[in-house]
């Protein structure tokens, strides 16, 4: 039987901490989109997770791995915690932490999570969260910024990336892999507004260039790579790409905690016609090169994927003032990414190729905004 990636499953948006993962595993739905400032009329990207961690460990409060005496004592996290924030100028991310007591999940599908006035699900978001400069100063343990953001948002999820099918589900349900990842809107169309500081946001849903997905598992890759966007336009013809949209992700995945070459899984569903490049897919010959740096000012991706039919060629930039190094704490307690580069304004170039005999056929040259990116290396990765 022959599957596709634009096919839907919220199943596996649903929560994935059972068995062992319970005491030791994370999982994390992540949401990212474009707002406009109601006075300014400036666009500012935005972003809104909720993040669980080792929910059988769960106490009354909040249980942070960065405590020193938790450091001490080998005690691991649990907890939820609600992430929140902007890029562009003065980005910043801001957390919140509840205890497992409080929190209420539904973890099979459709999943909600929330606490107190934080809620989640597949077609939902709303929440608050206010850190003063005094409290963040204080408390480094909750590894964030000061600022106050309140959000309440429609989810409307438009076309996915499953990479779960073939030989990858099979991995998922063994438990092979360290980390997994399901994107269940890799285009999604966001309406709500957000308060930022003060300042009021309105998120439309033909401008929020809106992403949606989730991660989770036992661990974090290194190298972390993360690049998205639905905002295109093709240099050939000059018209915008409505009907489109590209994600790749990953690093160097673990199997039964063997490395792997450095891997990425990409799509581009590129005006109804689909081209995948996933390792997992056996037959297809997918396969993958990339090389990414940080300069002085930018942060800096080329990606090179292509099968037995098809190559695209990425070339991603954004600048280091547009970012922040976001921040994670392992479910062992550890936090070993501590330079992973998280953006919501690259830049860049696609070039997608259909191979044919005599070379390969220019399909179209596409500049490409509004881009989700990460990168980073752990420590002992560098």
């Amino acid at each position: 039987m022959s599957y596709t990636f634009d096919k839907s499953d919220i199943s596996r948006n649903a929560c994935m901490l059972k068995g062992k993962l319970q005491k030791q595993g994370y999982d994390w739905w992540w949401h990212s989109f474009t707002a406009i400032n109601r006075k300014t009329l400036e666009e500012k990207p935005f972003f809104i997770e909720f993040f669980v961690c080792n929910p059988a460990l769960g106490e009354d409060e909040p249980v942070l791995g960065q405590l020193p005496e938790n450091k001490a004592n080998n005690k691991k996290p649990s907890y939820l915690m609600v992430k929140a924030g902007c890029w562009g100028e003065n980005p910043r991310q801001l957390h919140r932490f509840f205890g497992w007591s409080r929190v209420k999940l539904q973890g099979e599908a459709p999943y909600s999570v929330g606490a107190a006035d934080c809620f989640a699900s597949e077609t939902e978001l709303r929440g608050r969260i206010s850190i003063s400069d005094s409290d963040a100063e204080q408390h480094p343990e909750w590894m964030c910024d000061s600022g106050s953001m309140m959000w309440r948002i429609k989810v409307n999820k438009q076309i996915p990336f499953n990479v779960g099918y073939g030989a990858g589900n099979f991995c998922r349900k063994i438990g092979a892999f360290e980390m997994y990842w399901h994107a269940e809107g890799m285009k999604t169309l966001y309406d709500g507004e957000i308060v930022l500081d003060g300042e009021i946001y309105d998120v439309i849903p033909e401008k929020s260039f809106g992403y949606a997905d989730k991660n989770w598992g036992k661990d974090f890759t290194s190298p972390w790579i993360w690049l998205s966007s639905c905002s295109m336009t093709s240099n050939i013809t000059g018209k915008r790409l409505e009907n489109s949209v590209f994600d790749i992700g990953g690093g160097r995945p673990k199997v039964f905690f063997i490395p792997l070459n450095r891997i990425l899984l990409g799509a581009f569903y590129y005006e109804g016609r689909l081209f995948e490049y996933n390792f997992s897919k056996l037959g297809t010959g997918a396969r993958t090169k990339f090389n990414c740096s940080e300069t002085d000012d930018e942060i800096v991706w080329h990606i090179e994927q292509q099968n037995r039919k098809s190559l695209m060629i990425t070339d991603i930039r954004c600048r280091k003032k547009d970012m922040l190094l976001v921040n994670y704490e392992a479910p062992n307690g550890k936090k070993e990414h501590n330079r992973l580069w998280n953006g919501g304004n690259g830049t860049g170039r696609i070039q997608l190729y259909e191979k044919a005999r005599g070379g390969n056929k220019l399909i179209d040259d596409i500049s490409v905004d509004h881009i989700g990116c990460e990168y980073g290396l752990m420590d002992w990765d560098k």
